[in-house]
């Protein structure tokens, strides 16, 4: 059953239930009410009665004519009059059933107290010919006896409890059709939602569409768009990055087997031959390193161990990049300036090998574009270590500093495209942030960030 099915059936029958429950109630209320009016309007004729009322036994006929009389003549024509001496004998009677069969019904009534009666609480009375509300008084040497149909006031309460219950089962229907409308309108966008999930099981990630919602089912649509849009430029990126693996390897093996051709069949002798060889060389760890940057971008994106958190000291990881860069510096013919190499006490936790290749590759980066001089900076800002790599070259191009971190984008004298992307990935993998941008002064910078370590 769907959904929607399920909830309006489960209110329908809550709704009946409370429907129900409601009428039962409004009936008992009702007839306790009544009850309790017609024994106030009782209590008072009997007090009103008993102030003229005297028991005489010569014409008890005369005398119940006498009462019956007073009793229509006050409003009460539908309420019966048993009269009896203070020896519980009836002397008249104004009841259907006629005195004698009048006895066996009052007499238990009469035999009581008045007062024991009274605190017994007991307003209605069965007999033979139905229920009565029954109230009883004292008069002038017996007891007056006031009976009034029930059925006079159940009729009166059930043609009400009819006129009720017809209000209730239509205010019930409304509800029921604002439910089926309420319900339908939270329902839709959880329809809707499964539409575009079934989109994204497709992989059509770019025709998913943003599901309009309120509450909690808003917030998932928003989630289920945003995911794919992330799965939609994952989708891309993968794409781009096969591409761009491709066009990459498919340089130096072209140049490769170029020359190992032109080698094997005699067009390149002698000088030639060797200088053949040396590219086929320099084009095979072109390969090798290139092959090696894709494989550590992999691992950096699927392997969680392949990340080994410590805590790396900021003045040993600048001296090790300038240890390690300071061969191509030389044949640069640039000039490193370390600064903050003696602040010991900033520390980052972080793994060191990864750390420090992001700083190497950053370094390299910035020394194929520097004109003389790179700096190198670690400084603590506002309990983070920060780690910057500037030099006084040209600087990145406005267009391409958006992408700059992206795999496979390189400048115009760039390599591979991998260095910064591996940067990023192991910079990011340690929970902190690169970022890079121009110099004032001129120049590159490009800026890492870590949440300092405690010593």
């Amino acid at each position: 059953m769907k959904l929607v099915h399920q909830i309006n059936l489960a209110f329908g029958l809550a709704l009946a239930l409370i429907l129900a429950i409601t009428a039962v109630i409004v009936h008992y209320v009702l007839l306790d009410h009544f009850v309790g009016a017609q024994k106030d309007d009782l209590r008072t004729l009997s007090s009103a009665m008993s102030s003229t009322l005297r028991i005489t036994s010569a014409d008890t006929g005369a005398q119940a004519i006498e009462v019956k009389r007073y009793l229509a003549s006050a409003g009460y024509s539908g309420v019966e009059a048993i009269v009896a001496d203070s020896q519980g004998n009836i002397v008249s009677s104004t009841t259907p059933l006629g005195t004698s069969a009048a006895v066996p019904f009052v007499t238990e009534l009469t035999r009581k107290p008045i007062y024991e009666f009274r605190a017994s609480q007991a307003q209605i009375v069965d007999s033979a010919a139905g229920q009565y509300v029954v109230e009883v008084s004292p008069i002038p040497a017996g007891t007056l006896t006031l009976l009034s149909p029930m059925s006079k006031i159940r009729a009166i309460e059930q043609a009400l409890l009819g006129r009720l219950v017809l209000i209730l089962f239509a205010v019930g229907a409304v509800l029921y059709l604002l439910s089926l409308f309420m319900t339908r309108k939270l329902i839709q966008p959880l329809m809707l939602l499964r539409e575009e999930l079934r989109k994204v099981k497709g992989r059509q990630f770019m025709e998913v569409r943003l599901v309009k919602g309120g509450g909690e089912i808003g917030a998932v649509a928003q989630t289920v768009y945003e995911m794919a849009g992330e799965l939609n430029r994952a989708s891309v990126a993968q794409k781009q990055f096969f591409q761009n693996a491709s066009h990459e390897l498919k340089t130096p093996l072209m140049s490769i087997a170029g020359y190992a051709e032109g080698i094997r069949d005699g067009v390149f002798e002698g000088d030639s031959a060797r200088k053949g060889l040396e590219i086929i060389l320099d084009e095979s760890g072109r390969l090798t390193r290139l092959v090696t940057e894709m494989t550590l971008l992999a691992k950096l994106d699927s392997e969680e161990d392949i990340f080994r958190p410590a805590p790396v000291g900021a003045a040993e990881l600048l001296k090790e990049t300038a240890e390690r860069i300071n061969p191509l510096l030389v044949r640069r013919g640039l000039t490193l300036h370390l600064q903050g190499e003696d602040e010991t006490a900033t520390i980052v936790k972080a793994d060191p090998e990864k750390l420090l290749q992001a700083l190497l590759n950053v370094a390299a980066n910035a020394a194929r574009y520097a004109r003389g001089h790179i700096w190198l900076t670690a400084r603590r800002e506002n309990g983070e270590l920060v780690l910057t790599v500037a030099d006084d070259g040209p600087g990145f191009p406005e267009e391409l500093l958006p992408s700059l971190f992206h795999r496979f984008v390189k400048g115009k004298d760039g390599e591979s495209g991998l260095g910064l992307a591996i940067a990023r990935a192991i910079v990011e993998r340690g929970g902190g942030t690169i970022g890079a941008a121009n110099r004032r002064e001129g120049g590159a910078l490009i800026a890492m960030r870590f949440q300092a370590a405690e010593e």
